[in-house]
C-alpha cells in the first residue's frame, strides 16, 4: 500500500467511525428575527397580514404556520406574489448571528457530525435567498409552490412544511440518512413546531425551543433563548455529549466566542381565580 493509498485508507476509516445525526431548524423566528410574511407584506405594501393571519387560526383553515401559503394563493393583495418577490422578500430577511460559525463548530464535534436542515412553512424561495451561501439549497425545505409558466403568478401549492407536514418532511431526511431517531434534533420556536416535538418526544429525540411560546416550552425538552444562534449548541453539547458547563464555555471560547451569560432558571407559570368562601358546616 503506497502513500496516497493509506492516507485514503485513513480517511475511509475515520468517516466509517464517525455518527452522523440530523439537527433540523424551524426558520422564522428560530433562524431569524422577522417573519416570512410581514417582511413580504412590507415589500408590497399590504396592510393587516397579522389581523388575516388570526382570523385563519380562529376558523382552523390550515395547518398552524401555512397561513402564508394560503394568502398567496387565495386573498387578493397577495395574488400578485410573483417568485421574484419572495427572493427578494429573502434578502430582507434579518437572521440570527453566529448561524455559520454554528455549522462550523457542529462539524466532527467528538467524532459527530451534525447533517443540518431547515424544515419551515416559509417558501423555500424565501428561505433560499435569506441562508444563501449558509445552507445547501437541498437542505432547504419550504413551503413550494407551481408557478404558471408564462405568467409567473403562483397556480398550487406543491408542498407545505407546517403542522404534521413536518413530520413527514423530518421522516423523509432521517429514512434517508439511515438513522435513528436518538440521533435527530429538533428547534422550534411556535405552534407550527408542535406535531413534530411531540413525535420526537415519543421516540428519544431530543426537542429545543427558542421562544418562550408556552404551548412549546411545555414540550420541548430544552429550552434556550438568545439573539445568537451558536446559543443552540449548549443543549446539543450538554444532552449529547454530556458536557458540563467549564467544557462548554472552554470549547465556545476556543472558537472564539466567550459565553458572558449563561442563567439556567426554571420558571413555573400559575394563574389564579377567586373562589367562593366554602359554606360552613350545618350544625345538628
Amino acid at each position: 500500500m503506497d502513500l496516497k493509498d493509506e492516507e485514503e485508507f485513513l480517511k475511509m476509516t475515520a468517516l466509517k467511525g464517525r455518527k452522523t445525526f440530523l439537527l433540523a431548524s424551524d426558520f422564522d423566528h428560530t433562524l431569524s428575527f422577522n417573519d416570512s410574511g410581514i417582511v413580504l407584506s412590507e415589500l408590497l405594501g399590504t396592510q393587516g397580514f397579522e389581523e388575516k393571519v388570526r382570523g385563519l387560526e380562529r376558523l382552523h383553515l390550515v395547518q398552524q404556520g401555512g397561513e402564508l401559503s394560503y394568502l398567496l394563493l387565495h386573498d387578493p393583495e397577495y395574488r400578485c406574489v410573483r417568485r421574484e418577490h419572495l427572493q427578494e422578500a429573502g434578502k430582507r430577511i434579518r437572521l440570527k448571528k453566529n448561524i455559520p460559525l454554528l455549522l462550523e463548530m457542529l462539524q466532527n464535534l467528538e467524532g459527530i457530525e451534525f447533517s443540518f436542515h431547515v424544515i419551515s412553512a416559509a417558501p423555500e424561495e424565501v428561505i433560499h435567498a435569506a441562508l444563501e451561501g449558509i445552507v445547501p439549497p437541498e437542505n432547504i425545505h419550504g413551503t413550494r409552490f407551481h408557478y404558471h409558466p408564462e405568467t409567473g403568478e403562483i397556480q398550487s401549492i406543491l408542498r407545505v412544511s407546517a403542522g404534521y407536514g413536518k413530520v413527514a418532511v423530518l421522516e423523509e431526511i432521517r429514512q434517508a440518512m439511515g438513522i435513528s431517531y436518538n440521533r435527530v434534533v429538533y428547534v422550534g420556536d411556535g405552534s407550527s413546531d408542535i406535531h413534530v416535538m411531540l413525535h420526537l418526544n415519543r421516540n428519544d429525540g431530543l426537542t429545543i425551543a427558542v421562544s418562550e411560546n408556552r404551548f412549546i416550552t411545555q414540550i420541548a425538552r430544552r429550552t434556550v433563548l438568545s439573539e445568537d444562534a451558536l446559543s443552540v449548541a449548549v443543549p446539543i453539547m450538554e444532552e449529547i455529549l454530556g458536557w458540563e458547563s467549564a467544557r462548554v464555555r472552554a470549547f465556545f471560547e476556543s472558537h472564539g466566542v466567550t459565553l458572558r451569560e449563561w442563567s439556567k432558571v426554571r420558571t413555573d407559570r400559575l394563574s389564579f381565580a377567586a373562589s367562593q368562601p366554602a359554606a360552613p358546616p350545618v350544625q345538628q
